[in-house]
């Protein structure tokens, strides 16, 4: 299966100020968010990309305008976009819909009872008027799955495309790729404008890169080797013994 590339929003206004953003319309990137995505166009090129679906929210097709702009080819009605530039969008990946949350103080909603509950038996948690994170997980690993396939079935089982999305968002679909019980999600951080790449298989996810801000250029699919290394051009979907496949 393919290898999908998560790439959470820069940071963003909401981000600076500590308030929970969720689906408050015209909340966008700041000068560091920007600055961000510009780098992160540079960080994708050595990475072939079949792919880029979005978010709708602002602050995710914000960060992919540099990418498309270097790729056009990626955008535009005839890959899912509503208009010349735009990524395909998938309401499945917004944001969690937080409820009479939305738009508070970070700070203030600490002191909440249910923050507790969100913290340390997140499958339990549901934002009053807004949705569970159970909820949120069903919608966004469905969202991935379906995609995966359709990506499989027309570019083959090698290629790499990007979803960019949330932190909750991207957290609940590492945990379900690692066999995480919801409860522990709040163990996995992604940064702003950060990659996590998973690759997909038959038998198991491999994931390949959690949160990295770093140089991309060995998620570039690669020849076969037959070392079974999940990630390449090889079909392999076994971990390799021994856990490195590295020169000895």
């Amino acid at each position: 299966m393919p290898t999908l590339l998560l790439v959470r929003h820069g940071r963003s206004t909401a981000n600076t100020a500590g308030i929970l953003a969720g689906w408050t319309p015209g909340v966008e990137l700041d000068d560091t968010g920007r600055a961000q995505a510009a780098a992160l166009a540079g960080r994708l090129a050595p990475v072939p990309l079949v792919q880029v679906v979005s978010s709708p929210l602002e602050r995710c097709r914000q960060t992919l305008e540099p990418l498309l702009a270097a790729r056009p080819g990626l955008a535009g009605p005839e890959r899912g976009g509503a208009a010349p530039g735009e990524p395909a969008l998938d309401e499945r990946l917004g944001e969690c819909h937080y409820g009479e949350w939305t738009g508070r103080p970070l700070a203030e909603l600490a002191k909440e009872p249910l923050w507790r509950t969100v913290q340390d038996h997140a499958a339990a948690a549901a934002f009053p008027g807004g949705e569970s994170l159970r909820e949120l997980s069903h919608r966004t690993v469905g969202a991935v799955r379906e995609w995966n396939e359709k990506i499989a079935a027309e570019h083959g089982e090698d290629a790499v495309w990007v979803a960019c999305s949330h932190g909750d968002v991207i957290k609940a679909v590492v945990a379900d790729a690692l066999g995480l019980h919801l409860d522990h999600f709040q163990r996995i951080n992604v940064d702003p404008c950060s990659v996590t790449a998973i690759r997909y298989t038959a038998r198991r996810p491999f994931l390949l890169r959690m949160g990295d801000t770093g140089d991309l250029a060995s998620l570039a699919p690669r020849p076969a080797d037959h070392s079974g290394r999940p990630g390449g051009t090889d079909p392999g979907e076994d971990a390799v013994v021994g856990g490195s496949t590295g020169a000895a």
